[in-house]
């Protein structure tokens, strides 16, 4: 009888590929929040106070956002490092592996930079986005143009091995990789609801910036691409053309610019990512990184079965 039992019990806790996927993300989070839990007492222990993420002009300031971004990144990255010591995988299992790393990450950089300067150039074009002139002259350019690309590279790192990384891989090894894009692409958005200034549109930009991602992780068989596309992504609104980021405006930004006319089109306050036009030219530079990878083969030649 007992037997029978510890066969049941097994077959609830394990499948033919070891743990269950949700009692396995179950694990992650409780792992990821303890971990969280505990940066955070121990900040609170060192300084007494937790440092303010918002300078008094209400954007957020570079040097404590970077400092909280190194501290996330290294968070998520250790969570997934127990989680692989647990599964018995080494920690690029999830994403970080995969050949040609450097060439995937340069690729996806140039591809966030370019996609995103197009956007703000038909917004520009069409009269939604106007320009006031620049806010950092001289060394302060390049001083803040460097913070900037660091942080937000920071910023890709944990987010895509989050949602991208764990999340996604081991979503996909319980409900198929698609399905599982689907919902980490909606957590994913998510997890951007509480960014002031953040929109409807916005949030459905993220999302569908998310299953980007996942088809740029299906494609090339790694984080790296998007994680480079992601960066810059991030760092041409937010440094370069100064526009919020989902909803967030950054201190130290290279252009003074403001929305202007239809919300819809303009994005408002969530940023270019918030404008019906975001998806549209989101997909065309995805077409066209995806036709230029493809002739480079940076993508892998037998993707894995949905």
């Amino acid at each position: 009888m007992s037997a029978v039992w510890g066969s049941k019990l097994r077959w609830v806790f394990r499948g033919p590929d070891g743990i269950r996927a949700g009692w396995s993300l179950l694990i992650f989070g409780l792992v990821l929040v303890a971990l969280l839990v505990a940066a955070a007492l121990a900040v609170r222990l060192a300084v007494h106070r937790p440092p303010e993420l918002i300078v008094p002009k209400g954007l957020i300031s570079p040097g404590v956002f970077l400092i909280s971004e190194a501290s996330l990144a290294v968070l998520v990255v250790a969570a997934t490092a127990v989680m692989g010591w647990i599964e018995g995988k080494p920690v690029w299992a999830y994403g970080l592996g995969g050949r040609r790393p450097a060439q995937k990450f340069l690729a996806g950089l140039a591809g966030g930079l370019v996609c995103l300067s197009v956007l703000v150039g038909a917004l520009a074009a069409g009269g939604y986005l106007v320009f006031d002139g620049a806010a950092l002259h001289g060394v302060q350019i390049v001083k803040y143009a460097l913070i900037w690309l660091l942080a937000f590279l920071l910023v890709a790192c944990s987010e895509e091995a989050m949602f991208r990384g764990y999340l996604q891989s081991t979503l996909a090894r319980g409900i198929g990789f698609w399905p599982a894009a689907l919902v980490s692409s909606f957590v994913f958005g998510a997890a951007h609801l509480a960014n002031p200034g953040e929109s409807p549109a916005g949030i459905t930009g993220v999302i569908a910036a998310g299953l980007v991602f996942c088809l740029l992780l299906r494609l090339s068989g790694s984080l790296w691409l998007g994680i480079g596309f992601h960066t810059t992504w991030d760092w041409a609104q937010s440094y370069l053309y100064g526009t919020p980021d989902s909803g967030i405006m950054f201190q130290g930004h290279l252009m003074l610019s403001h929305a202007a006319g239809n919300a819809r089109m303009s994005g408002g306050s969530a940023g270019p990512e918030g404008s019906i036009l975001g998806l549209p030219v989101m997909i065309a530079g995805l077409l066209a990184l995806v036709w230029l990878l493809q002739r480079a083969g940076l993508f892998v030649r037998a993707p894995q079965a949905a």
